[in-house]
């Protein structure tokens, strides 16, 4: 089978990550760090297999794909799919699952601590010199509490979910699920998103972005949360209101944020979170997923895919 990888770049950088494993499940396989609008028509035109993390595969992507039969996504969502074109078409649809668990969960801790100690704060008086001129061996000027006996609430309950949670478990924090937005979920010990956005200390979001979780941590429920908590959202960048929320921080409504996602990527037209005005606030540009592990293992999923899908087996199927 002939295949072509349209992005690359967004799984390796420097060549630390190999493409091997997916050549050798292939009898051809093309790879192009990046694939523009105008550049796809052509390189999809004599493709069977095509590989993309987050290139657009809408119905007139697809038009031009005449022998296309699989569609190998190097990510767990698929939403740049027109899934239902695809199924017209006889077109299998794969994504990769459970990659990058660890990833995550570090990075959403990493965050939750930063802005928890103050790291910024900190940072800044030792760079103004503060701590050479300070009259004693420490420094207090940014009160902080240990997570032990915090509250953590999680919004999105799968993998990702679950590994934070127990994360958070083995620092002392109590862990409060909310039920699921837009569905009945009344499975034992889940809590209804409004009572939770009042208790918690912090609220670490792992959803899917979907029509029910869409602007779902608007204005209201940002003036539910608690003037201390922390919001940390390495799920979907839609799913928070920016605009309120770089209101909220500004207004002191919460205690703060640690986004690694935003609602366009890269924000090439701007963003109401990267004005520099906004205090208690930590973006990273979608780096959450993208340790050098987890970008291999993507790899590898990607080739199981493609493997199996040749053998004539269902893997990771999301048609």
């Amino acid at each position: 089978m002939q295949g072509v990888l349209l992005d690359f770049a967004t799984l390796s950088f420097a060549d630390d990550v190999s493409v091997a494993p997916i050549r050798d499940v292939l009898d051809r396989c093309e790879v192009y760090p990046t694939t523009d609008a105008a550049q796809l028509p052509g390189r999809l035109a004599d493709a069977e297999v095509v590989i993309t993390n987050k290139i657009p595969l809408d119905a007139a992507a697809l038009a031009a794909a005449p022998q296309l039969k699989l569609i190998c996504l190097a990510a767990t969502g698929y939403n740049n799919v027109d899934i239902d074109i695809a199924r017209e078409r006889g077109i299998a649809v794969a994504n990769i699952r459970d990659y990058c668990t660890a990833a995550v969960t570090q990075h959403v801790f990493a965050l939750l601590l930063a802005l928890n100690q103050h790291l910024d704060g900190y940072r800044a008086l030792l760079h103004e010199g503060g701590w050479r001129a300070s009259p004693q061996f420490t420094m207090l000027d940014y009160p902080f509490h240990e997570l032990a006996a915090r509250t953590l609430g999680i919004l999105g309950h799968g993998t990702l979910g679950q590994a934070v949670a127990r994360a958070a478990e083995a620092f002392g924090m109590q862990v409060l699920v909310a039920q699921r937005p837009g569905g009945d979920d009344s499975r034992p010990g889940r809590v209804p998103l409004e009572e939770l956005l009042e208790r918690v200390d912090v609220l670490s979001l792992h959803c899917p972005l979907t029509a029910e979780t869409e602007g779902l941590i608007d204005a209201a429920a940002l003036r539910r949360m608690r003037q201390d908590a922390l919001l940390i959202n390495t799920a979907r960048g839609a799913v928070v209101d920016e605009a309120a929320l770089a209101a909220a921080l500004r207004a002191g409504e919460i205690g703060g944020a640690g986004i690694d996602v935003l609602s366009q990527e890269p924000p090439a037209g701007g963003n109401p979170l990267l004005a520099g005005d906004i205090p208690n606030l930590i973006v990273t540009p979608h780096i959450a997923w993208a340790s050098i592990e987890a970008r291999r293992r993507a790899v590898d999923e990607i080739a199981a895919n493609t493997a199996a899908f040749r053998r004539g087996e269902r893997r990771n199927r999301v048609d």
